[in-house]
């Protein structure tokens, strides 16, 4: 009689990530990812580059943001997968250098610009209500943003509703505030279209944009999500189209009325320059209300942030770019939880690192970077074409994403120099982890070897 044979049972498969994100949460998700820390923090600064025309520099970052959306769209009805622009690059060009340090750029982009939102809910709103040692608050934000990230993604994006709902109101308070104003004499709505004295006006406003397209990044963190998403070829389009031009007009809108109403001075000095406006505009309104609005407003951007790094780290490990562990899912809550602790680490060390200018215009370089890539790939990934139907982008658009994209992220659009260095000391530790992976997978490999 044969001997019995005991078979040892498969291990069991990774859980997938829940499908909870339907149309109407997507589009809350773009807009509340785009709106938020941006506007509420940097309309000063850029201001104070531009002058009074700044709302041109939020305009010309609406547009390049709406090209490299159509890639993006493009794409994630192609390829609808979690690991969003890195999985477009490897799929496009097939370098895992080039993949790593995309995704590794990506992952930067969301944590420099949570870091920032965490620094700007430290700041002069959070001073209307109490103050604290910037790090502390820093650090205690970004862990209980882990916290409700973990509990679920379910969770997470109806709360994004409501605050985004908050954020949405402020701003449009804002805009009613400097409708009223300017109805009533308040401010001078002619300072709005001028720039400074004796600089080239095209100049300032593509040095505006620079730093202003880090208030309309967010658009490119909803494909991370696509693994989450009810039917995402279907879906995508009209949530990235419609959640970016709600948010370039708010934008717009919202600069023209803060330089029309706040002397530029005052304006670039604060960073929280939209409660400048209400002190002139709704000097009856307590300016606490205002500031309990800008902390819901920071607290999404943040939110989303790290909702998008988490799910980039679980999908580039899902892609075996970067270790296995980094992709396990917590068998009950359904949430990448080895990438979430992760990515929060990091932002807690990037938070503590730089201010919200020098974090968000990094993220704005290291974002373009990768945009040019994406509008790149694109276009060699049209000679792959797939069986389901999907968007397809005008070809015209990913050309002048690429053309604008590329020329933002030079010093010729005069960006700040330690933005470079940020973002080089940055990728040079992405290419260190990448070595650490590589020299992992040939000494596994050789082993492997070895014991056959």
């Amino acid at each position: 009689m044969p001997e019995s044979v005991t078979v040892p049972p498969e291990p069991e498969a990774e859980p997938e990530l829940r499908r909870a994100i339907g149309p109407k949460l997507l589009l809350f998700f773009v807009v509340g990812d785009i709106l938020g820390t941006g506007i509420y923090a940097l309309t000063g600064r850029i201001a104070g580059e531009v002058g009074g025309a700044a709302w041109l520099s939020f305009g010309l970052s609406f547009i390049v943001a709406m090209f490299t959306a159509t890639s993006y769209v493009e794409l994630v009805g192609k390829y609808p997968k979690a690991a969003g622009a890195a999985l477009y690059t490897q799929r496009a060009f097939g370098i895992h250098l080039l993949t790593f340090m995309v995704a590794f750029a990506v992952m930067c982009s969301g944590l420099t610009s949570a870091g920032a939102a965490a620094r700007t809910f430290g700041g002069d709103y959070l001073t209307e209500f109490v103050s604290a040692p910037t790090l502390l608050v820093v650090i205690v934000f970004l862990v209980v943003l882990a916290l409700i990230n973990f509990r679920g993604v379910s969770e997470s994006v109806r709360l994004n509703v409501v605050l985004t709902s908050v954020e949405v109101i402020g701003l449009l308070f804002i805009i009613t505030i400097g409708v009223i104003a300017v109805a009533r004499g308040i401010g001078d709505p002619g300072n709005a279209l001028e720039f400074h004295a004796g600089a080239n006006p095209f100049g300032l406003v593509v040095s505006g944009a620079a730093l202003a397209f880090f208030a309309l990044v967010g658009f490119e963190d909803s494909v991370n999500m696509a693994e989450e998403t009810n039917d995402p070829p279907h879906v995508f389009p009209r949530a990235l189209f419609i959640g970016i031009s709600i948010a370039g007009v708010i934008y717009m809108l919202v600069a023209f009325f803060a330089t029309s109403l706040v002397p530029l001075d005052i304006l670039s000095a604060s960073d929280g320059p939209l409660l400048e406006v209400v002190r002139v505009g709704a000097s009856w309104l307590p300016l606490a209300v205002f500031s309990f609005i800008a902390l819901f407003a920071v607290t999404n951007s943040a939110l989303i942030n790290m909702l998008m790094a988490s799910r980039l780290v679980y999908g580039m490990s899902r892609e075996r770019i970067i270790p296995k562990v980094l992709g396990v899912v917590h068998p009950r809550r359904r949430t990448p939880w080895v990438a979430i602790l992760f990515t929060s680490v990091l932002a807690i060390g990037l938070a503590s690192w730089g201010g919200v200018s020098e974090l968000g215009g990094t993220t704005a370089l290291l974002l373009l970077c990768v945009f040019t890539l994406v509008n790149a790939a694109v276009l060699v990934l049209r000679r792959q074409p797939v069986k389901h139907q999907h968007f397809r982008a005008p070809t015209i658009f990913p050309v002048l994403g690429i053309i604008c994209c590329a020329y933002l992220a030079t010093p010729f659009s005069g960006r700040d120099p330690d933005e470079y260095r940020i973002a080089g000391v940055l990728l040079l530790i992405g290419i260190v982890l990448w070595l650490i992976t590589w020299v992992a997978k040939r000494v596994s490999a050789a082993r492997a070897h070895d014991e056959a």
